[in-house]
């Protein structure tokens, strides 16, 4: 899947969430494997929580949030 070469790559950077990405998309992982994706935006995992890694099940959302800030009652 080669990129359109008159239009960059968009990929948006959510914090504690995944990396968002204009699709297709091809991801190389570690092992070589390539891990394909047609849709329009995708969501690639960055705290490698996910079941579907590389991409996003938004696992991250489960994590709890460190002392502080938290509610306060």
């Amino acid at each position: 899947m080669p990129n359109d070469p008159d239009r960059p790559r968009r990929l948006t950077i959510e914090r504690n969430g995944p990396l968002l990405i204009e699709g297709p998309v091809e991801i190389v992982r570690e092992d070589g494997t390539v891990a394909t994706s047609d849709r329009f935006v995708v969501a690639v995992c960055t705290c490698r929580r996910s079941r579907v890694y590389p991409w996003c099940d938004t696992s991250h959302r489960r994590h709890t949030k460190p002392p502080g800030q938290g509610r306060k009652d």
